[in-house]
């Protein structure tokens, strides 16, 4: 597993030598155990130490879901015994604003918030969110709750773009998204791989994405994706499969009062 202390080893060593700080966008995430506003902060220096930066371009509130911040937070994580918290994410945005006030936080946003959080945030909101981060792919889009933040001028960044194989998320009855036969058909179609193909859907709906592979190789081809597009029959093919799959449910946090998948979207 790469910590965060390895990147920002990796990152002094580019930013010294091949590019400048200010050609990286760089986010990184508000952490569930660090909702207290008094945590926000504090949270934020631990990471911009690690990564040797003095400022990140994006910070996101990674799920809306608060845990207290125990002493043993790592062990309760891992054994599954996490204490939910009852700090409100419109809080949490309040000492996040303050963050960008600072110049230490460029841009703000959410990640796995659903409509109503979002309008609740809004509402309070002195610095709107700019990103909303949520999973989408063929299986789950998500073409509502993606237009209601272009209404809104958030900006939507897709995670596990190609079906997310490897989560441990993942339900047992979920198909490869990689290995279905429409979007094989697509890519061959275009002489491309099947992650190509599912990465420029987004590209051409108007959705940031960001794959992850940690094979060099497949890291090359998937930015191979700017200079060909799908056809319109393509795009109307991979947004609307009939199965509907959400990958990244995060069970265990169910009972929060704050659990964002129980509502449509």
């Amino acid at each position: 597993m790469v910590m965060m202390k390895d990147v920002g080893v990796a990152l002094r060593k580019i930013t010294d030598s091949t590019v400048k700080r200010e050609e990286l966008f760089i986010t990184s995430k508000l952490w569930n155990a660090h909702h207290h506003p008094d945590d926000v902060r504090p949270a934020l220096l631990r990471t911009l130490q690690e990564l040797q930066l003095d400022y990140l371009d994006l910070y996101l509130i990674h799920w809306p879901m608060g845990y207290v911040n125990s002493k043993d937070f790592l062990k309760e994580h891992q054994e599954g015994t996490v204490q939910h918290s009852d700090d409100h994410y419109t809080d949490t945005w309040r000492a996040m604003e303050a963050l960008v006030e600072e110049g230490l936080v460029r841009e703000i946003g959410l990640s796995n918030f659903n409509s109503k959080q979002i309008l609740e945030v809004l509402a309070v909101a002195k610095i709107e969110p700019s990103v909303l981060q949520i999973e989408s792919h063929p299986y789950f889009p998500q073409h509502e709750l993606i237009n209601f933040c272009k209404r809104h001028g958030i900006v939507v960044t897709a995670y596990s773009p190609l079906g997310s194989r490897e989560s441990r998320s993942r339900k047992p009855d979920v198909p490869s998204l990689l290995e279905d036969s429409r979007v094989v058909t697509i890519a061959e179609k275009h002489n491309k791989t099947t992650a190509q193909v599912l990465i420029r859907f987004h590209i051409q709906r108007g959705v940031v994405v960001i794959p992850k592979s940690a094979t060099p190789s497949r890291i090359r081809e998937n930015s191979q994706v700017f200079h060909w597009q799908l056809t319109d029959d393509d795009m109307e093919v991979l947004g609307n499969f009939e199965s509907t799959w959400r990958i990244i449910w995060y069970d265990r946090d169910k009972k929060h009062p704050y659990y964002p998948f129980h509502e449509p979207f």
